[in-house]
């Protein structure tokens, strides 16, 4: 039997390539609602921070990688910036429909920018 390929040794380049076109928008919406959720279910919003830092850590890499710096910074300011005002609105149309809001504009801005150009 070899030992060579995806799932023995070393993975081939095709997997390694795969793998790098995983879509953000899912990454950034899942992260900032998830991260609302774990905060609210658990009353540790330092969970919840968790969540919203690996979701942002994991998004930017790949947006680094396949749209450079600059792009990088907009998306990674769009993502905390929907973080900060997802507290203002939510006092002005609720908690939920404001994670929502600022998941789907954060989710939009990540496939505009960077996800449909793979």
């Amino acid at each position: 039997m070899s030992s060579a390929g995806p799932f023995w040794g070393s993975p081939s380049r095709s997997v390694t390539s795969a793998a790098m076109r995983i879509p953000t928008a899912p990454i950034v919406a899942g992260s900032l609602i998830g991260g609302y959720l774990v905060a609210r279910e658990t009353k540790k919003r330092e969970l919840g921070g968790a969540v919203l830092a690996a979701g942002g850590i994991v998004a930017a890499r790949s947006w680094y990688k396949t749209s450079g710096p600059a792009t990088t910074g907009i998306l990674l300011a769009t993502y905390l910036g929907g973080f900060g005002v997802s507290h203002p609105l939510a006092k002005k149309i609720g908690a939920w429909p404001a994670v929502f809001t600022v998941a789907g504009v954060s989710a939009a801005a990540s496939y505009i920018l960077s996800d449909r150009r793979r």
